[in-house]
């Protein structure tokens, strides 16, 4: 998963991960996704991590590239939804960048304030009521 979060996510910005920043991530959920054809290597994931009682928020989300336009995203933040209502949460929040504003749009998210940035590109405060 960092690995493909590495790829994705960092390295095109430039920036990696430090052994800190992942240690924080040992209270949250995280999620693979794969598919039948290879099952072996993780696709795409996602991390939920608390924020209050009632939130909780979507970050890390990632599709290996080949795999991206192929419904794979939309079935991890699907599955993402079901593990926070599971988990007892009514709302999900994100920090979207700009280029995936639309994607998380179709799924019922709303944005949230105005553009920001973060990591060094700009992003968009986005939540839906679960």
């Amino acid at each position: 998963m960092v690995s493909l979060r590495d790829a994705i996510l960092r390295k095109p910005l430039g920036l990696s991960f430090s052994p800190e920043y992942l240690a924080r991530e040992k209270d949250d959920i995280l999620i693979g996704g794969f598919t039948t054809t290879h099952p072996e290597r993780m696709v795409g994931c996602c991390i939920l991590s608390r924020v209050d009682n009632n939130t909780v928020q979507l970050r890390q989300m990632a599709v290996a590239n080949e795999y991206q336009q192929q419904g794979v995203g939309s079935d991890l933040v699907e599955f993402a939804e079901a593990q926070a209502i599971s988990a007892g949460y009514k709302t999900l929040m994100m920090h979207a960048r700009n280029v995936a504003q639309g994607f998380y749009t179709k799924l019922g998210y709303q944005t949230v304030g105005p553009e920001f940035e973060e990591v060094g590109i700009p992003h968009y405060e986005m939540r839906k009521n679960l």
